[in-house]
């Protein structure tokens, strides 16, 4: 269609018959093709009326103003733009629209309507506008009168609190000097007012970009950072999240709002948010600054340097505090509390640091960035490391011992710097308590690794030892006694991993041994003594030897001497020992199942999924309730549960599904248990799993679920496929999928009869499903597929009728009909009740008739 009058004439139809979508595009195709501008304003005029109806406000607006554009009287454009303005909240602009409308049309009462209700919502405006200024006003007048009551301050201070968390009540405050006001109240040096004012700059700065840069420049850095280092908890915690609320919106985060024109600003955040790291970093080796505020200075660098997801790419602002602040941050690590010249610390700081140091190594994306990252820490530890100046060396040892508790590797190669571990061992001899509390404490965070724990029990153990017995301080002598006993403890872990070859080997590729093999490469060979049969008789050795009960006894030692290395060892040599089936039972008998339970909730993420596949091996052969008694057995449940995952192996998967099944079969109270751990989606999703075996296990597992309520309720509600599923699962090849599908379908129908009626409703196939169930070969899943036709039968007469019609008779029949025999009567015993069943209802009638 070419024709503009046409298209207009075709959008009126469309527009008469509420389409306003197509209304829109023949008006559209109208003003593309017309050239006559008396027509182009009433198409305009006319897809604003569209707009309208669409409630696209803003288009309706621009439309209206075109149309005026042309005819500055068309009455209805101008009706229109002030309906649109009105919608967009610009009251005064739509008050002039509607005035004109009442000015060319004086008699017409909606124009004088609409007039009398915009006049009535602009007062309303001015007063809650000049009501909030008025409501401003008097609580700063209250706020800095040195003689207002009491609770009249604390009332104005968190009516100002209110009023600053709002966006108009933010708006007006900063607007009328308010920032000005409350930096009196702050200066005020009354606790109270400190805190009333700053949490309502803290509000005030709250996803609104231009107001929070505003803020943070009127108030200074350094004035904000001086407000934070107080020996005041709370104030300096109201502090911290004024500054957070400040980096979050120069970062972009918060809420999202428009405010007005500041969409339209272009804000450079960069400088800003430089020029706060770098206050911070200040803050983390400054006397001035109180514990409580070195410890918000590192809060805000750990939320806010490192990336939070690390899709993004930008590691910019790691590597700026690296470059810029990694030695003032090792400094901290380095304080020693009981030296005089200590910088003020709080328990948390130190610790603090460390998991700092931990997360900007983390965020590092390359070799290079990982390499500059230890040069620094190296050249820092040796510039403190000085054999005329002990002091100034216990520094250099107290780093070391800080890093070794956040980027653990990265404290093992520091560790190996020439004459680091010699001088641990010499300050254990020394006489000072000072350097024998540092000595003892670098020892047991350097006591995780083989080499490390080999050369203490060599050289240390013998010294640390000799303070235990002479030394009065109790803090040493414990702490001493932990420095030995962990490294043994790890030694002795270390070996039995050794013995079982319980580390993690990458498996060789023949192709790529072959092709490194002609390039002249080396290529590890497998040592003969760490091949399989070799290995299994060391482990049948230790596991004769007790060695099941040495390890359960090593799980019970003391947190501080069990570290999460240890027990990542100790799990994995729990999980080489459950290899052989045969061999559980003599584990669960010595405490191994009761022992694996907490390697499996708290480690290294990698114990405790080594400890889970252990626990899933055991619980999925073994009685339950001899191997977890009592409530113990709930507690084994998340760890299965953790190993339905596909970041796991299949072995894990299977093995995991194994030990659900059988819990599921013992009490309602487990598969609760289950239900609550959210396992069942997961379960679902393995049904669905290409592999057969882990097909079956899955399958089987829901087999043993469905006898609980509200699995059932599950498959009962709308809107899913799980019983579609369960009745595919029936058709397949797979003996044991059939079996374990079909006794779930047989539940189900018998405790829902609204599955009954559904599952004819699922799937074409059902029929022809449950046909091959009744015929199968295997006994058991032709019990269960009788089963089903039993409750589909007593479950309706139109349902029987339908199945009475079809060839599931003559099956039955053919069943009823056969000879009474002892291995095949639960059989016939079903097949015979459905024939009855149905001559009950009238649709068969008995031969002898």
């Amino acid at each position: 269609m070419e024709d503009p009058i046409q298209l207009k004439e075709e959008g009126n139809k469309y527009f008469q018959a509420s389409d306003y979508e197509k209304a829109l595009q023949s008006y559209s195709q109208a003003i593309k093709l017309n050239k006559d501008k008396a027509l182009q304003a009433v198409l305009y005029r006319n897809r604003s009326a569209c707009f309208l109806k669409k409630e696209e406000y803003a288009k309706a607006a621009s439309d209206a103003s075109r149309a005026i554009d042309i005819n500055a009287s068309d009455i209805k454009a101008l009706y229109r733009r002030s309906q649109a303005l009105e919608k967009l909240g610009k009251l005064d602009q739509a008050f002039k629209d509607a005035q004109k409308c009442a000015t060319l049309e004086p008699r017409n009462k909606n124009f004088q309507e609409t007039l009398r209700r915009l006049g009535a919502n602009i007062q309303e405006k001015l007063r809650i506008q000049f009501s909030t200024d008025s409501r401003v006003q008097k609580m700063f007048e209250i706020l800095l009168d040195e003689n207002s009551d009491k609770e009249k301050r604390e009332k104005a201070a968190n009516n100002l609190i209110v009023l600053g968390r709002e966006e108009a009540g933010a708006e007006r405050i900063f607007q009328n000097n308010g920032v000005n006001l409350l930096l009196q109240l702050i200066e005020t040096k009354n606790p109270e007012l400190i805190l009333a004012a700053v949490r309502t700059l803290s509000g005030m700065c709250t996803g609104h970009k231009a107001r929070a840069t505003a803020i943070l420049h009127y108030l200074g850095i350094d004035s904000i950072c001086m407000w934070m280092s107080v020996d005041n908890e709370e104030i300096s915690l109201a502090v911290c999240n004024l500054l957070q609320s400040i980096t979050d919106c120069l970062l972009g985060q918060g809420k999202e709002e428009h405010h007005g024109k500041e969409e339209a600003l272009v804000l450079d955040t960069k400088k800003d948010l430089k020029m706060i790291t770098m206050r911070l970093l200040d803050m983390l080796v400054s006397k001035k600054v109180s514990g409580q505020g070195r410890d918000r200075a590192l809060n805000l660098l750990n939320k806010n340097i490192p990336r939070k997801d690390l899709k993004d790419h930008d590691n910019s602002r790691s590597l700026f505090v690296i470059d810029n602040g990694l030695k003032k941050i090792l400094k901290v690590v380095g304080q020693i509390p009981e030296m005089p010249d200590c910088l003020p610390l709080t328990e948390n700081t130190q610790l603090t640091a460390s998991v700092l140091l931990n997360k900007l190594y983390d965020d590092l994306r390359c070799d290079p960035e990982r390499d500059n990252y230890r040069v620094i820490c190296e050249e820092y530890i040796k510039s403190k490391i000085d054999p005329q100046n002990m002091d100034k060396t216990l520094h250099a040892v107290q780093i070391v011992s800080g890093v070794l508790q956040g980027p653990f590797d990265l404290g093992n190669k520091l560790l190996g710097m020439k004459g680091v571990m010699e001088m641990m061992v010499a300050l254990c001899g020394s006489e000072r308590e000072i350097d024998q509390l540092v000595a003892v404490e670098a020892l047991i965070h350097a006591s995780t690794k083989l080499s490390r724990a080999t050369f203490i029990i060599t050289n240390g153990v013998t010294l640390l030892k000799e303070i235990y017995k002479k030394t009065k301080n109790e803090k040493i002598k414990i702490r001493a006694l932990v420095a030995s006993d962990k490294t043994i403890l790890y030694s002795v872990a270390t070996t039995l991993v050794n013995c079982t070859n319980s580390y993690d080997t990458k498996e060789l590729v023949p192709e790529l041994v072959q092709l490194a093999k002609f390039s002249k490469q080396h290529v590890p060979e497998e040592h003969p003594k760490d091949k399989k049969d070799f290995v299994v008789k060391r482990v049948k050795r230790l596991l004769k030897a007790g060695v099941v009960s040495a390890l359960t006894c090593m799980v019970k030692a003391d947190s501080a001497i069990l570290t999460d290395q240890s027990k990542e060892l100790i799990a994995r040599v729990f999980l080489a020992l459950c290899e052989d089936p045969k061999d559980r039972g003599t584990i669960v008998a010595q405490g191994g199942g009761k022992a694996l339970i907490p390697l499996a909730v708290e480690g290294t993420d990698v114990g405790k999924i080594k400890a889970s596949h252990a626990l899933a091996k055991i619980a999925a052969i073994s009685n339950p309730d001899i191997a977890f008694p009592g409530e113990r057995v709930y507690e084994v449940v998340r760890p299965l549960v953790s190993l339905l995952n596909t970041e796991r192996d299949g072995l894990q998967n299977y093995e995991a599904l194994l030990g659900l099944t059988n819990f599921s079969g013992r009490s309602d109270k487990l598969r609760l248990k289950i239900i609550k751990e959210k396992a069942l989606s997961d379960i679902e999703n393995y049904m669905f799993e290409n592999h057969d075996q882990l097909r079956q296990a899955a399958t089987e597992c829901m087999c043993n679920l469905v006898v609980n309520k509200e699995v059932q309720e599950r498959f009962v509600a709308d809107g899913n496929d799980r019983l579609k599923l369960v009745v595919l699962l029936c058709g397949e090849d797979d003996e044991k999928v059939q079996v374990a599908a079909a006794g779930a379908l047989a539940m189900l129908t018998a405790a829902q009869r609204k599955l009954c009626s559904k599952m004819t409703q699922v799937t074409t196939q059902w029929l022809e499903i449950l046909q091959r169930l009744c015929l199968h070969d295997n006994m058991e899943v032709q019990h269960r597929g009788l089963v089903i036709a039993f409750n589909l039968i007593s479950a309706d007469k139109e349902l029987a009728k339908k199945l009475v019609e079809s060839e599931l008779l003559e099956i039955l029949t053919y069943i009823g009909k056969q000879e009474d025999h002892p291995k095949k009567q639960h059989i016939i015993g079903v097949a015979r009740d459905c024939l009855t069943k149905c001559m009950d209802y009238e649709l068969i009638k008995p031969l002898s008739q």
